[in-house]
Parts: structure tokens; C-alpha cells; sequence
């Protein structure tokens, strides 16, 4: 037993601070229905300020301390209750586009104040070691143990016995009718966010002295609060605190014994998102119920283009494309990146506009078609065509498998979902010999008859206008009219004798494979392609962008990718790409709040077009010229 006890006693502390993470979380979520993706940012965000104020304004820890927690981070929680209320009317995916929007965009914040490499972070709570039962326990890790439990009993007892507590009960039930008692929802809900900010920054700033200073492992390790909230089921706070201490102490013994097994090393890490994953999978379908609110699916009214503006639109857009090679000189390579990345903005739009499922696992499927395009094209040596063929084909049994916890997951969970997987596969398969390897790189070679850089432009350019075709005819098919009504009911669908399931197995596979080829088509582009390129933070990214691009299903995945590739290379400087994080993040969120379904850009432009007619029918110009004309109507008329 002494053998196990350290590592249950280093568990139990990381597992504290998730439970605290955990517990905030859940709070927020139980009183609002949003689930906020940027928790992690917000204790990420704590860690920061507590280390500006201690290490480089001098400022005492238990000052600084007490600045970030109790007047910072309730600051914030203010700003998202009126986040929350904004968000009130629509539906599922705005709500999580315009939370994951905020941690990406704090994030960014962090990355372009403080770099990206992992800062120093001293320990500030008394490091001395008391022996209990044969192992030193540090008193920083008995104080870290005992906040956790404190936490979770007295937010327990303040929910049973406070009126506050009893009224954020309330406020999840019938907020209308808590307010004809004379109380305030809004003020209720202010309270839960302003205690889960709390909470999350102190987590933060708790974890901070083990993990250090970084930006991306600090909102990634707190976002494993996520499985600690589905063991709760995302409403039990005692069973939340359980599931934080179960979290942290089967990743603390799994370190014991993957130090046998190398292939096993990212297992401890992996361990949350397994739970996440699996209490997703098993847990029973009536304790995964979205919590209460008022959205409403929104009904766009888009006026369709006139036949003639499509036209003269799509022949303009294809004859830039064509003249692309010779127009930008050195900056080709860009120009092909943003079309791969427009075939992979195309099948992650299928899945979120077209089936209204919410996918954050699209790297992971971009990574699978690159590596097994290496495999294929450099280890087997098959011809390239085939060999892209094929790594997409390998990447369709992996959508079907994202697709199992579709068949019974909806909208918020469904996210976590696929986010896990996301994360798993990261942790546990990117450092094998079956994606890439020891090293993280594989080599991926170009066709050889388009080796030149302007010859695989056209060669990608071809691809992808062909799986764009594709994602465009599905969405015209009857495979996506019922994948449009699953949208907006699947009990209706279901109802009337549609097979549910299937529509949403096919629509995986069908995204996965496209997206699979776009990972082989990006590999090739640069002959090799390494763990970096594909991490799962780009899923968030990517539906960051693709919800800013707007919902116009041909012209929306162009949009994206010149936003993500395009726009930042014609910087002078490194400012508008230290801070593209923070612009797509916050413009995520302006779009998730004011227009729920996204921007129809396509709309704006033909709007512009007629209102740029309208002023010109106006103008003195147009005048002029019709002067000589109706002058000569006139003379016309009199001769007659």
C-alpha cells in the first residue's frame, strides 16, 4: 500500500483543484443553461493576473491573492451573466461558439502579453512536509486538499440552507416564478456567475505552481474539470467533487505503471477526457438534459440571389481562383493553404449548418488522412492518387465512431463529446508508430505530375471545388433535407418514421472523409507534416472562424480560410498574428450574439451591390447621361 500512496496523495491534490474548477462550473451551468467552454481560459486568466500582481508589481500573494479571486474574477462573472442574458434567445451552437470564442480569445490575450513558452510560477503557500502513514505530504497540498473540500461542502450547505442558495435552485426551475416571489433571476444568476469566476480562478491559481506559467496547458488541464462535472452529471455538486478526486487519483496511480509501457505515456493525461467520454457514453439519457432555458431555434429569413448574380458571382469567383498562381508571386503557398482549408471549413460546415450537430474533433480527423497518407504514399509506396483516396476512405470508420455518441448525444454534450475524443486522440495516438511517430513528423510527398508549387495549387484547387460540390449536392439530397429537419426536430424526424440514426452516422462520415483529405492535401504541401499542425485546440479554432465566415454554403468555407491564412500574411507586422486569436474570438462571440444563425454574407453583398445601383440612379452622372437620350425621345415625339 505505501508504494500506491504517493501517488494517491499527488492524485488527490490535482484532483482537488479540478473538483474546484469543477464545481464553479457546474454552478454557472445549473443557474444560466450555458456551459461555459472558456472556464478554463478564466482560470488560465487568474494564474496570469496573480502572477502580474506578485511577481512583477510587487504586490504581497495573500493581497494579490485575494485581488484575483474575490474581486477580479467576480468582476467577470458580472460581464458573463450579461453574456449569459444575451445569449438567452438562441440556440445550442451559439451558445457554445460564443463561449469557446472567449477562451479563445483570452487565450490569445495571454499568448501576446506574456509569449507562449511556460513561465516560472514560484510556489507561495508554506512548502513544509509532514510524514502521514509513511509519505511526506507537503502543506501546500494538505491546504490545496482541504480548500477543495471546504468548497464543495459549504457551496452544498449554502445552496440547502442560504435564501440565495435556495433561490439559485429556484431560478433553475422556474425563474418566472421566482420572480413573482420579489425576487431577481438576473441578480441570482449575477451571484452563480460571480461564485463560479471565483472558483475557477482560484483553481487556477492553485495548479499554476505545478503545471507553471502556460497559457494553452493551463485552460487545457482545468478544461478537465469537464469530467469531473459528467461524473456529477452536470448537477450534483457532491458527486462533482467525488468525480475531481476520482479524475486525479486514477491519473496519479496510471503514472505508476505507464513507465513499463512507453507507448502508454500520454494515458495519465488522457485519463479526464476518458471519463468525460465514457460518462458521456453510459451515463442514462435523462440525466443529460440540457439545462433549462429560453433559446429558441432561430429561422433565418435569407433572401435568395437573384439567378443572374449567382451566375455573374460564381464566375468571377472561379476566374480569380484560375488567376490566383499568377497573381501573388511568393505568397502561392498561402493561396493553396487557405483552399485546403476551405475544403475542410466546406465538411466541418456540413456537420454544423446543414445537420446542426457541433463538432470539435475536425483536427483529429484532419490528422488521421495525414498520417495515413504518409503511411500510405511514403511507407507502402502507393501511387499518390490512390493513396489520397485511400487515407480519406481510413478516416470514414473514425467518423463512424465520433458518430456512436451522436446517436444519443445532442447539441452541449455532443460538443464534449467529440472534444474529448478530440483530446484523446491528441494524447494517446499522435506519438505512436500509427499516426506520427516518436518524432511527431511524417513525410508527405507532392504528385510527381505537379511537383511545382503552381501545379499542386491547381491540383488542390480541383480537389477541393469538387468537395465542395459534394458537401453542396448532400445538402440537396434527401439525405440533407432530413439532416435539416434533424436540425431543427429530431423527435419530429423520428416521429414521422425517419431513420435518425443513420442520417447522423452517414453525415459523420461523409465530413470525416472530406476532412481526412484535406489533412492529406495540407501534408503534401509542404512535404511533411508534424503533431503541432493538427493539436485539438484548432477544432475550437475552426468553428471559431466558420461561424464568423457566415452560413452561405459555398461562399462561407472561402471566407474562413482567406480569414485564417490569407488576411494575416499581408500584415506588415507580427501584431495582426500575435492577435488574430483575440480578433476571431471576440468577433465569434459579437456574431453569436447578434445574429444566431451567422452572417449571411452573401445577403450583405447583394444588398451593397443594389444599394451601390440605387445611388448611382441617383447621381448626377446617371442624370447627365439620360439628358441627351430623352432629349432625343423628345424630338422623336415632335417630328411624328
Amino acid at each position: 500500500m505505501n508504494d500506491f500512496l504517493p501517488f494517491i496523495v499527488i492524485g488527490a491534490t490535482s484532483g482537488s483543484v479540478f473538483a474546484i474548477a469543477a464545481l464553479g462550473l457546474v454552478l454557472t451551468y445549473k443557474t444560466s443553461g450555458i456551459f461555459n467552454f472558456a472556464h478554463g481560459a478564466v482560470a488560465a486568466g487568474g494564474a496570469y493576473s496573480f502572477y502580474e500582481l506578485w511577481q512583477v508589481r510587487g504586490v504581497p500573494w495573500p493581497v494579490a491573492g485575494f485581488a484575483v479571486v474575490f474581486v477580479a474574477a467576480p468582476l467577470f462573472g458580472l460581464l458573463m451573466e450579461r453574456l449569459s442574458r444575451r445569449l438567452e434567445q438562441v440556440s445550442t451552437a451559439p451558445k457554445i461558439v460564443a463561449t469557446v470564442g472567449l477562451l479563445v480569445a483570452i487565450q490569445g490575450i495571454a499568448v501576446s502579453i506574456y509569449g507562449s513558452a511556460a513561465l516560472n510560477f514560484p510556489r507561495f503557500l508554506p512548502t513544509t512536509t509532514y510524514e502521514i502513514a509513511s509519505v511526506n505530504v507537503g502543506a501546500d497540498q494538505l491546504i490545496t486538499m482541504a480548500l477543495a473540500l471546504v468548497a464543495a461542502a459549504g457551496l452544498s450547505m449554502f445552496f440547502r440552507l442560504s435564501r440565495l442558495g435556495t433561490a439559485m435552485r429556484s431560478v433553475v426551475d422556474d425563474p418566472d416564478l421566482l420572480s413573482l416571489t420579489g425576487t431577481s433571476p438576473v441578480r441570482v444568476r449575477a451571484a452563480a456567475w460571480m461564485i463560479g469566476s471565483s472558483f475557477a480562478a482560484l483553481s487556477g491559481v492553485l495548479i499554476a505552481p505545478t503545471l507553471g506559467l502556460d497559457a494553452v496547458l493551463l485552460t487545457l488541464l482545468v478544461v478537465q474539470a469537464f469530467g469531473a462535472a459528467a461524473v456529477g452529471s452536470f448537477a450534483s455538486l457532491p458527486l462533482t467533487y467525488v468525480g475531481g478526486l476520482v479524475i486525479g487519483v486514477g491519473a496519479g496511480l496510471s503514472t505508476k505503471y505507464v513507465t513499463d509501457f512507453p507507448a502508454l505515456a500520454g494515458f495519465p493525461t488522457s485519463f479526464p477526457f476518458l471519463v468525460l467520454f465514457v460518462a458521456l457514453l453510459f451515463l442514462p439519457k435523462d440525466r443529460l438534459v440540457e439545462a433549462r432555458s429560453d433559446a429558441r431555434r432561430a429561422v433565418r429569413d435569407r433572401r435568395a440571389l437573384s439567378s443572374r448574380t449567382r451566375v455573374g458571382a460564381v464566375t468571377v469567383g472561379l476566374l480569380v481562383l484560375v488567376a490566383v498562381p499568377h497573381l501573388v508571386g511568393a505568397r502561392l503557398p498561402v493561396y493553396t493553404s487557405s483552399i485546403v482549408y476551405a475544403l475542410l471549413f466546406a465538411s466541418l460546415a456540413l456537420l454544423v449548418r446543414t445537420s446542426g450537430q457541433v463538432s470539435l474533433c475536425h483536427a483529429a480527423f484532419a490528422a488521421v488522412g495525414a498520417t495515413s497518407f504518409s503511411h500510405l504514399a511514403v511507407g507502402v509506396g502507393l501511387p499518390w492518387p490512390l493513396a489520397l483516396l485511400i487515407a480519406g476512405l481510413v478516416t470514414v470508420p473514425v467518423g463512424a465512431v465520433v458518430a456512436i455518441p451522436a446517436i444519443r448525444l445532442s447539441g452541449l454534450f455532443l460538443a464534449l463529446a467529440t472534444f474529448g475524443f478530440a483530446v484523446l486522440v491528441e494524447r494517446l495516438l499522435y506519438g505512436t508508430g500509427i499516426m506520427f511517430g516518436a518524432q511527431g513528423t511524417r513525410l508527405a510527398p507532392r504528385p510527381s505530375f505537379a511537383a511545382g508549387d503552381t501545379g499542386y495549387y491547381y491540383v488542390v484547387l480541383a480537389i477541393a471545388l469538387a468537395g465542395i460540390l459534394l458537401c453542396g449536392l448532400v445538402a440537396r439530397t434527401r439525405l440533407g433535407r432530413l439532416l435539416r429537419a434533424m436540425a431543427d426536430s429530431s423527435t419530429a424526424l423520428t416521429t414521422a418514421g425517419a431513420d435518425v440514426n443513420v442520417s447522423k452516422v452517414l453525415v459523420f462520415c461523409i465530413s470525416a472523409f472530406l476532412a481526412g483529405v484535406s489533412g492529406a492535401l495540407y501534408a503534401s504541401l509542404f512535404g511533411s507534416i508534424s503533431t503541432v499542425t493538427f493539436n485539438s485546440f484548432l477544432s475550437l479554432t475552426l468553428l471559431v472562424v466558420l461561424f464568423i465566415a457566415g452560413s452561405r454554403q459555398y461562399l462561407s468555407p472561402f471566407i474562413a480560410s482567406v480569414l485564417l491564412f490569407v488576411l494575416p500574411s499581408y500584415s506588415a507586422t507580427e501584431s495582426l498574428r500575435e492577435y488574430q486569436p483575440v480578433i476571431f474570438g471576440l468577433g465569434a462571440v459579437l456574431v453569436a450574439v447578434n445574429g444566431a444563425g451567422g452572417v449571411d454574407w452573401g445577403a450583405r453583398f447583394s444588398d451593397a451591390a443594389e444599394r451601390a445601383r440605387g445611388r448611382s440612379a441617383r447621381g448626377p452622372v446617371h442624370a447627365r447621361n439620360r439628358a441627351p437620350r430623352a432629349a432625343e425621345l423628345d424630338m422623336g415625339g415632335a417630328a411624328r
